[in-house]
């Protein structure tokens, strides 16, 4: 069984990695008007192949410029775009868009750099979203964790994505996500057929809410994640 879970893990990283690099980079440079629904329908098929489903659990607000979501991996990111037609744009680190392939497809998708070793990145960060609120209807994409966690509880949240709601007086939507980890976990390499759950939370506006909302904000993400453990037998 060990080895079969072995298995599905180095397939589901070839689906992602050969559909990306052979179909998704090619179409979204060639059709740049159609980047939102070209992700959209690959990465429902990436789900397909590797034997996953994705399900959404509350209502999007259409009205909420900032996304704000736990983190375990790149399903999270996958499955999100599999599951909503809208072209998000995501905040990714420096780093990640000097990597073979999904650099590539970071920049023809327009997404956000953060720079964390450079002083002036958090400014450019919020002049990229400044932009983007003001010229666009793209919802942004934050994973305050700023890194992939291994365990259910949530890291401390960074405080980039606490002062920019703040700074641009944003409208936020968090999203708690489970089920991304057995469908690929990065950590230990395996993956298993499952469903990743995306749920909504309510929207709010950071300048109508109180000074504590961000640390509010973790404590009830953090209560989702140990009810649908607690409830569902779902791991984040």
């Amino acid at each position: 069984m060990k080895i079969f879970a072995k298995i599905r893990f180095y397939w589901g990283a070839f689906i992602i990695s050969f559909i990306v690099a052979i179909l998704m980079i090619p179409l979204i440079t060639i059709f740049p008007k159609y980047k939102g629904i070209i992700m959209h329908r690959l990465n429902k098929l990436i789900i397909f192949l590797m034997g996953g489903k994705v399900e959404q659990v509350g209502e999007v607000d259409k009205s909420a410029n900032l996304i704000l979501m736990n983190h375990q991996g790149i399903i999270d990111i996958v499955g999100l775009e599999a599951l909503q037609r809208k072209h998000h744009r995501w905040v990714a680190k420096k780093e990640l868009f000097n990597a073979t392939w999904f650099g590539y497809l970071l920049k023809n998708g327009d997404m956000i750099s953060i720079d964390r070793d450079n002083k002036v990145g958090l400014l450019k960060l919020i002049k990229d979203i400044k932009e983007t609120v003001e010229n666009t209807d793209r919802a942004v994409v934050i994973f305050p964790e700023g890194t992939r966690a291994k365990g259910q509880e949530l890291l401390p949240f960074k405080a980039g994505a606490r002062f920019i709601g703040k700074k641009l007086n944003m409208r936020v939507q968090p999203v708690v996500i489970t089920g991304s980890k057995k469908l690929l976990n990065e950590h230990i390499k395996i993956g298993a057929n499952a469903t990743v759950r995306y749920i909504y939370l309510p929207a709010f506006n950071v300048k109508d809410s109180p000074k504590d909302w961000y640390e509010n904000l973790t404590i009830d993400m953090q209560k989702v994640i140990d009810n649908e453990l607690s409830d569902n037998n779902r791991s984040r």
